[in-house]
Parts: structure tokens; C-alpha cells; sequence
């Protein structure tokens, strides 16, 4: 009988533990408890009923099971509440709560809680169902419902609403203020800024990134040369303000070295006054043969334009570039030196030039 007894707890415990994964629980009457202490659900002070108590200290060797948690909690493996929890609660793997999570939660693997204001920290992933405020850093994923949530993330976040989300590859939400990811950041409505390669939204006035496919922004294709006659085939894209741009590019100077060019940087409509407008551009072009000629330009470019028949528009402006070129490449690709120095590999300057495009607005 003990073991059937034993068998049946068991079975009690993992059907409380995936109800604590699985939606949130009904409140209902809990006894009081100073202190919980165990093993493992069963085994503790507080037996069977466990999931009937109210504890404001909870120590558990392996696993323990309550019905809510008002102090610190602690386990070497993993707790499940099955309504509301406050205060600390430190678990070896996971913490599961059913109803709302007040205070910390820190565990090596999960923490996961119908709402949240809180502060979680996971090894591997922090999710919250519905409203969630406070902050939740993970290992490698975040997941939250509405609210005014912090996330960061070593991999991702997801949310419907958040305040901050920060992640080494991508954040994705419904309405969030500011996002930065590694990678790509995705969006319906930004209200902040956009930090990534790839920056997507519906609405997002401050994307910064090389690639920002904004619903209500822009997005252009244009050519372009400059005092070194390197062309450019370059895209821009991004909103109202903020701007990135890539391109690819042949040095015509120098046809003989077969120079291919890569450009990328960010750029803001600083002033606009239809149809003109006056943009800034911080760009690094590169050029190689990829052989010994290699070719490297930091510019700042001061770019005035009119557009004209509705989706074109002209382009031309000063630059001040540094430039840092090998031997091997001609000194020809640069302009007026204000500044250089002759080394025995490479040659360094800055100087004045110029830029001039036609683009065409998609």
C-alpha cells in the first residue's frame, strides 16, 4: 500500500507540474505555513497537500510543490506553484508558477509565471503568458505577453508588447520602444529606435541598420561616382529620419587594377524642405582586387538633393574622408591631402571630395 501510496504522489507531482506549464490555475483558500522543508514532493513537512499551503519559507533538497510562495523559496532542482509567488525563489533548473510572479526568479534552465513583475534570470528561457513588467534576462530565449518589460537575451526575445528588447540575434514584437539585436529586429510599431543589420517594421521613425525594411519609410536604388570615379550601385532604405545604405562598386581610374568596391552606413535627413532636402551620411567604403591592392575610406558626407518627377531625385555634395591604402594601390583614388603620412606598407590621409548620384525613390 505504502508504495502504491508512493506511486500515486509521484504521479500528483508531474500532473502538478505540467498544470503549473499549462494555463493559469482558479485561486482558492490556502492554509498558512512559516516553512516548508523536504526532499521531494511528497516528502517535505507538508506532505500530500502541499499545493494547499501558503509558505513564507520554503527549502526542498530536489523538487518542491506549494500552492504559493510570500518569501524565498529555494530548490535544488525545481519548484511549481500553483498560484502566486513573492519574494526569492532560486531553483537549480526550473521554477513554474501559476499565477502571478512578484519579486525574483532565478533558475538554471526555465522560469515560467502566467504574469510577471518581476525580475527573472534563466540559463535557458523566460516565459510569461500575459502581462509582464520588470525584467527578464535568459541564456537564450525570452517570451512575454503585453507590458512594459525589459528583455535580454543571448539568442531572442518575443513579445506582443515590450519596453526594451536586447538580443545577440533577433527581437520580435507587436508594439515595442526600442529594440537591438545582432541580427534582425522585427516590429508592427517601433516608438524608440531600431538597432540591427536588418531592422523591419510597420512604423519606425529611428531605424539603425544597414537594412531597414520600414512599411511607411523609404527605400531607394541609386548611382553614384566620386572624386576617385568609383560608381556605386547603392540601395538606402529606412524611415522618416534614420537611413541605412549598401552597395556594390568598380573603380573606373584605375581599369587596369580591377578594383571592386563595398560600401555601407547609415545616414538622417537632417533637414527637408520638399522637393529638397539635406541628408548626412557616415559611410566606409572598401576597394580590392583581392590580391595585395587593398583601399579603405571613412567618409562623412554632406549630400543636398532635389527630387523631381515625383520619384527621382539628384544628389550632390562635399565629403571629408580618411584613407588608408597599401603600396600596391595607385595614389591617384583620393583628392586634396589636408593631412597624410607615408608609411613603408600603406599610406594614410584625409582630404576633401566629392560626391554626386541619381536615385530613384521606390
Amino acid at each position: 500500500m505504502k508504495i502504491f501510496s508512493y506511486s500515486a504522489s509521484f504521479k500528483k507531482w508531474f500532473t502538478l507540474l505540467f498544470a503549473g506549464l499549462a494555463s493559469g490555475v482558479q485561486a482558492q483558500d490556502l492554509q498558512k505555513s512559516i516553512a516548508h522543508i523536504g526532499l521531494v514532493y511528497p516528502l517535505s513537512s507538508n506532505g500530500t497537500h502541499a499545493d494547499r499551503y501558503s509558505n513564507s519559507f520554503s527549502l526542498h533538497l530536489l523538487a518542491g510543490v506549494s500552492g504559493a510562495e510570500t518569501g524565498f523559496s529555494m530548490t535544488g532542482l525545481g519548484s511549481v506553484v500553483r498560484q502566486d509567488a513573492k519574494g526569492l525563489m532560486l531553483s537549480g533548473l526550473f521554477n513554474t508558477i501559476g499565477g502571478r510572479a512578484q519579486g525574483a526568479q532565478l533558475s538554471g534552465i526555465l522560469n515560467r509565471a502566467q504574469s510577471a513583475r518581476s525580475t527573472q534570470l534563466a540559463g535557458l528561457l523566460n516565459v510569461v503568458s500575459q502581462e509582464t513588467q520588470g525584467l527578464q534576462l535568459a541564456g537564450v530565449t525570452n517570451v512575454a505577453g503585453t507590458g512594459k518589460a525589459v528583455q535580454v537575451a543571448g539568442v531572442g526575445n518575443v513579445s506582443r508588447q515590450s519596453a526594451v528588447q536586447v538580443a545577440g540575434v533577433f527581437n520580435q514584437s507587436e508594439e515595442v520602444h526600442t529594440q537591438v539585436a545582432g541580427l534582425i529586429n522585427v516590429a508592427k510599431r517601433v516608438k524608440g529606435v531600431q538597432i540591427g543589420v536588418l531592422n523591419i517594421a510597420d512604423s519606425s521613425d529611428y531605424s539603425i541598420g544597414l537594412i531597414n525594411l520600414v512599411k511607411n519609410g523609404e527605400k531607394s536604388i541609386s548611382l553614384s561616382t566620386d572624386e576617385t570615379l568609383t560608381g556605386f550601385l547603392s540601395f538606402r532604405s529606412g524611415g522618416r529620419v534614420l537611413y541605412g545604405l549598401v552597395g556594390l562598386g568598380y573603380n573606373l581610374k584605375q581599369p587596369q587594377q580591377s578594383l571592386y568596391g563595398l560600401e555601407a552606413g547609415l545616414g538622417a535627413h537632417v533637414l527637408v524642405r520638399e522637393p529638397y532636402r539635406v541628408s548626412l551620411e557616415a559611410v566606409t567604403v572598401t576597394l580590392t582586387d583581392f590580391k595585395k591592392r587593398e583601399y579603405l575610406r571613412n567618409s562623412l558626407r554632406i549630400l543636398s538633393s532635389v527630387r523631381f518627377a515625383k520619384q527621382w531625385e539628384f544628389f550632390l555634395g562635399p565629403t571629408i574622408n580618411y584613407v588608408d591604402f597599401t603600396r600596391e594601390t595607385s595614389d591617384d583614388l583620393r583628392g586634396i591631402y589636408l593631412w597624410s603620412k607615408q608609411g613603408t606598407k600603406n599610406t594614410q590621409g584625409l582630404y576633401l571630395g566629392v560626391t554626386a548620384g541619381l536615385q530613384i525613390i521606390l
